[in-house]
C-alpha cells in the first residue's frame, strides 16, 4: 500500500470522527440558524487552519464561508467546492443517530457531505503536519443552498470559479469509486394551454377542449427525445378541467428536460417555445423555469481527468469515471469554463435516503487524492 494511504489510514478514525461531528449539526436548507451554527464551527476550524476567513452574509439561507490559503501567492487556486446544508429536516438524528456498523458510517447527512467536508480538512491538515503546503493559492468555498438548487450562492460559486485553475466538487463518489465526468443539465418548463369552456352536454361543438389540445402537444413534446444523445423531456405533472360536464377551458403542465451538451438544450428550448396548437382558437405558451447548464465532458474534462488518473495510479488505485442525470454545483463551475472534477468524495450509498452511509475504507485512498492533487496538481 501507498505510504500516503497508510498515512489516512492511521488517522481513519479522526476523519470519522470529524464527519461524525459534522453530521451532528443537523442543516436542513430551509434553517438559517442550524446552517448558521455549522457555519460558525467550520469558521474556527479553517483559522486554526491558517486560513483567512470572507463571510458571506444570506439573508434566507445560511450564510456562505470561502477559505484562502497563500492568497498573496501567484497563480490560479485550486477550488474546494462543498455544501453545508442536507435535506434531512431537524430532528431526525433523534431516530437515527450517526453510528459505526463495520466498514460503514451510517447517518443523516454523513455522505452528501459532511463526510466530504471532513476529508478536504483532513488532507489540508495533513499537508500541513508533513510540511508539504504547496506555495500555491487553494480555496475552499462552503455554500448553504446546494439542496434546493444554489439559488443564493450561484453567482458566488461562477465569480469564484472563474478564477480557479480547478475547481473540485466535494459530491460523493460514482458507483464505480470513480470519478463524474460529466452530468446531465436539466430545465423545468411550464406550459399553458387556453381554450374555452363550454357545456359538455348541451353546446360541446362551442368549446375549445384544452385538454385534447394538452394531448396533442404531450405527443409533440415527446418527439423530442434524443436519448441516444442523453436527452430526455418529459411531461411530469398535468392538470386540467374544472367539473365532469364542463369542456376545460384551461391545462397545465410541468416539463422535465434533461441534456448532456449545451447544444442539445438550446435545440429543445427552441423547440418548445415553438410549439403551435393543434385545434382552431387554442392558444399555447411555454414558459421556462428553473435550469442548469451540463457539466460536459469535453476536451478540458478529459485533461483534467486523465491527470487525476494519472495521480490516482501514483496512489496504487485506478480511477475510473461516471456520469449522472443528476446536476451538482460542477454544472456551475463547468459552464463557465473552469476545469472541474466532480465525485471526490467517499465511497457510500443512500443519499437522500434512510440508509445514508459512508465506506470507511474508502476514506484512505479518497483523502490521499485530494492531498497530492493539491500537492501536485499542474495546470
Amino acid at each position: 500500500m501507498h505510504s500516503l494511504i497508510e498515512y489516512y489510514g492511521a488517522r481513519v478514525n479522526d476523519i470519522v470522527e470529524l464527519t461524525t461531528t459534522l453530521a451532528n449539526f443537523e442543516t436542513p436548507t430551509s434553517s438559517k440558524p442550524h446552517v448558521d451554527a455549522l457555519a460558525n464551527w467550520i469558521e474556527a476550524h479553517l483559522k486554526s487552519l491558517g486560513a483567512a476567513v470572507t463571510r458571506h452574509p444570506r439573508e434566507n439561507v445560511g450564510d456562505i464561508l470561502l477559505a484562502k490559503w497563500n492568497a498573496d501567492k501567484a497563480g490560479k487556486p485550486i477550488v474546494f467546492l462543498m455544501h453545508m446544508d442536507t435535506v434531512w429536516p431537524v430532528g431526525t438524528l433523534e431516530s437515527r443517530p450517526v453510528h459505526v456498523e463495520g466498514d460503514r458510517l451510517i447517518g443523516p447527512g454523513v455522505w452528501d457531505m459532511k463526510g466530504s467536508i471532513a476529508s478536504v480538512l483532513s488532507a489540508l491538515k495533513g499537508l500541513q503536519d508533513r510540511s508539504e503546503f504547496p506555495d500555491r493559492p487553494v480555496w475552499a468555498l462552503f455554500t448553504s443552498d446546494e439542496e434546493t438548487g444554489s439559488s443564493n450562492s450561484w453567482e458566488l460559486i461562477e465569480e469564484t470559479a472563474k478564477q480557479a485553475g480547478l475547481c473540485l466538487v466535494m459530491e460523493f463518489a460514482a458507483t464505480n469509486n470513480g470519478l463524474k465526468t460529466w452530468r446531465k443539465g436539466v430545465a423545468h418548463y411550464t406550459i399553458t394551454i387556453k381554450g374555452k369552456s363550454s357545456h359538455a352536454g348541451n353546446a360541446p361543438e362551442k368549446g375549445i377542449n384544452a385538454v385534447v389540445e394538452f394531448a396533442h402537444q404531450t405527443l409533440k413534446i415527446t418527439e423530442l427525445n434524443a436519448l441516444d444523445l442523453g436527452t430526455s423531456v418529459s411531461v411530469t405533472v398535468v392538470h386540467g378541467g374544472t367539473a365532469t360536464n364542463v369542456i376545460p377551458a384551461e391545462a397545465t403542465g410541468k416539463i422535465d428536460v434533461r441534456f448532456k451538451t449545451k447544444a442539445e438544450a438550446e435545440r429543445v428550448d427552441r423547440a418548445l417555445k415553438s410549439l403551435t396548437p393543434v385545434l382552431a382558437g387554442a392558444e399555447v405558451t411555454v414558459e421556462l423555469g428553473t435550469s442548469r447548464p451540463p457539466m460536459e465532458r469535453d476536451v478540458t474534462m478529459e485533461r483534467s481527468f486523465a491527470q487525476a488518473q494519472q495521480l490516482a495510479a501514483k496512489l496504487g488505485h485506478e480511477l475510473p469515471e461516471e456520469g449522472s442525470g443528476g446536476g451538482s454545483d460542477g454544472n456551475i463551475t463547468a459552464a463557465v469554463g473552469a476545469p472541474t472534477l466532480d465525485g471526490l468524495g467517499f465511497m457510500g450509498e443512500g443519499a437522500h435516503a434512510a440508509h445514508e452511509q459512508a465506506v470507511i475504507s474508502s476514506i484512505p485512498f479518497r483523502t490521499a487524492l485530494l492531498d497530492r492533487i493539491v500537492a501536485e496538481w499542474q495546470f
